[in-house]
């Protein structure tokens, strides 16, 4: 039995490409990149053509900085905690805005900082599932927020919320604005010279690279406390050796990434709706989110009756990958924090499934999945006393 995977927004297949380009690094180019002698040094052309690649992709300047650390997670904690230490421990700032619908590093983060007494205020989204402008201008004040958080693109609903909005709103304040941009990367335009954030994180694995290793953006001529001291990699910013060969694959992904998003945008979109398309078709779903607020890329169901840990499973014996919402959280038992904030059951919570594709997949995975998630649906509700009684 061929496996379908289409669970894309909790990691992603390392393209070959990258995979070739990382093996060099290992046994061949292997010197520390910070050591003088030719092993070390040897390294540098092709770090420098990574971190180029990085810069480009995100439509970073030369005057500003991208931090190499491990994952997103390391450079959201970075942001916030680094923000604590610079603007609310001794003043002159109190709060941190995000939202209600952020990925768990940002969400738990922000819940440590209020236990050292920050007082953290978590937006709710509107009807489309996002925090718009007029949210933001309600509860911003440049007197007492430190930093607004919130997410590109959900990891979830796979809505993407209105950046350049929201960041021109915390430029006017003159308040600093994150967001985790993991999401978004290679599925949306993204183009840190137009958008005016000022600290943005990605991870490699979400867009063909390898795990273990991710970015922070910081704008030109800000400053921030580091997360991780030690040596002097990355101007002090992040100690640490940089794990060359992970690197230069990352550096690689990202151009693809940038390079395929006209792809994202049309063929995947496509197989996306037609997938989509399928699952409505079933008696009694629902998907999250208008499609076209949405990454091209990604579904969140839900199947009235049946408990998503369960269809997970069916799935599954049947070839087919997919995940119950994040992937982060797929183990907890709790009603979906995502499908509180839009005013969505408890009960739907419990039964969604979330299907994510990506550019290495095809039309016909698409349709063979289709007709193991019907059936699917079929044989589970056969068996729901649940789904009878709803009936």
């Amino acid at each position: 039995m061929d496996r379908i995977y289409l669970d894309s927004n909790a990691t992603t297949i390392v393209d070959p490409r990258v995979k070739e380009a990382m093996e060099p690094f290992f046994c061949q180019q292997y010197g520390n990149p910070n050591s003088l002698h030719s092993f070390g040094t040897e390294v540098h052309p092709a770090m420098r053509l990574a971190m180029d690649r990085l810069y480009c992709g995100i439509g970073a300047t030369d005057e500003d900085d991208i931090v190499i650390n491990s994952c997103a997670s390391e450079g959201n904690n970075t942001v916030l905690k680094g923000v604590y230490y610079d603007l609310i421990r001794n003043g002159p700032k109190s709060e941190i805005l995000t939202t209600q619908v952020e990925h768990p590093c940002v969400r738990n983060s922000c819940a440590f900082l209020e236990s050292l007494g920050v007082k953290v205020t978590y937006m709710p989204v509107n009807a489309d599932g996002v925090v718009d402008g007029d949210t933001l201008r309600r509860h911003i004040d440049p007197d007492r927020t430190a930093l607004v958080s919130v997410m590109w693109a959900n990891n979830e609903t796979g809505l993407v919320f209105p950046m350049r909005e929201l960041a021109e709103i915390c430029r006017e304040h003159g308040v600093l604005f994150h967001t985790d941009a993991v999401q978004a990367i290679g599925k949306v335009p993204l183009d840190v010279a137009s958008v005016p954030v000022d600290f943005l994180t990605f991870s490699a694995h979400k867009f063909h690279g390898p795990k273990g290793i991710g970015g922070l953006f910081i704008r030109k001529g800000l400053k921030l406390t580091p997360l991780i001291h030690g040596g002097e990699q990355m101007g002090g910013k992040r100690a640490g050796t940089v794990n060359v060969p992970y690197l230069i694959g990352m550096g690689l992904a990202m151009g693809m990434a940038v390079e395929s998003l006209d792809f994202e945008q049309s063929a995947v979109r496509r197989m996306r709706d037609r997938l989509e398309d399928a699952i409505l078709a079933i008696p009694d779903t629902l998907v999250v989110g208008r499609r076209e607020l949405r990454t091209p890329n990604t579904i969140l169901a839900s199947f009235r009756g049946i408990e998503g840990e369960a269809m997970i499973w069916d799935l599954n014996a049947n070839g087919v990958a997919a995940s119950t919402g994040s992937a982060c959280a797929s183990e907890s038992l709790e009603p979906n924090p995502t499908f509180a904030a839009m005013c969505i059951s408890d009960e739907l919570s419990h039964t969604s499934i979330r299907f994510s594709l990506s550019r290495f997949s095809t039309e016909d995975e698409i349709d063979r999945a289709a007709a193991v998630v019907r059936q699917s649906a079929q044989r589970l509700r056969a068996i729901s006393s649940t789904y009878k009684n709803s009936k």
